[in-house]
């Protein structure tokens, strides 16, 4: 049990931090300025549920995607781990990143009356950070029990999002410019730090065997 929990400490911060649903509230009320609370809490909901379905598939079939294109783990934590670190980087950097939104997926939302699949739930809340962190995460649970935790960290993150959205007017109010920021900023550092462990991890799978095939090609050409 006290392997679960410590998984669970894993996934639950990564999965939150790599969505960051206070990130997107500046961009959500943008696209969603011309549009009614009703419609901007329909969009949010929408958008919650599909990021959730899209983060849970990939995250319970990521090992049948790694037989079907011959991925192994090791390369999709190295991956997975230099994806995230520019992630951090940015929000480190207190400006939006690309591997979320650019600015003219941001401009084409505002001129949509529909931004709840995209680029709301793709790729702003379930881009492709999110989803090789949850494809990674997903190889290292070893039960049931793991592979619960990591669900049940996506459906916390994604009603936390809903929440968030939901209440994204009274956040800014109270957070403003400034405290957002600030709050990314922390987050970025959080996020950057998973991403160097996923890079280590991956290294640590990889290197051992890359060591024997030179080893072997060593003792072959001898």
């Amino acid at each position: 049990m006290e392997g679960l929990w410590t998984y669970l400490l894993l996934c639950l911060p990564s999965v939150f931090i790599i969505v960051d649903p206070p990130g997107a509230i500046p961009v959500f009320l943008a696209m969603t300025g011309h549009n009614t609370l009703e419609e901007q809490r329909a969009m949010a909901r929408r958008a919650c549920t599909l990021s959730l379905g899209v983060l849970i598939t990939f995250a319970v079939s990521g090992n049948l995607l790694f037989n079907v294109f011959g991925i192994t783990i090791a390369a999709l934590r190295i991956a997975g781990g230099i994806i995230l670190f520019a992630v951090g980087q940015d929000m480190l950097s207190a400006k939006p990143s690309p591997q979320r939104q650019t600015r003219e997926e941001v401009q084409e939302g505002i001129d949509k009356p529909d931004i709840a699949l995209v680029p709301l739930a793709i790729p702003i809340l379930s881009g492709p950070g999110a989803i090789a962190t949850v494809m990674s995460l997903g190889t290292q649970a070893k039960t049931l029990w793991h592979s619960t935790a990591l669900i049940a960290s996506i459906t916390f993150t994604m009603a936390a999002a809903y929440v968030i959205l939901w209440h994204s007017h009274r956040v800014k109010a109270v957070l403003g410019p400034t405290g957002l920021k600030i709050l990314g900023r922390i987050m970025g550092l959080i996020l950057a730090t998973i991403a160097v462990q996923f890079v280590l991890a991956g290294l640590e799978d990889a290197l051992p065997p890359l060591a024997d095939a030179w080893a072997r090609h060593g003792a072959a050409a001898r």
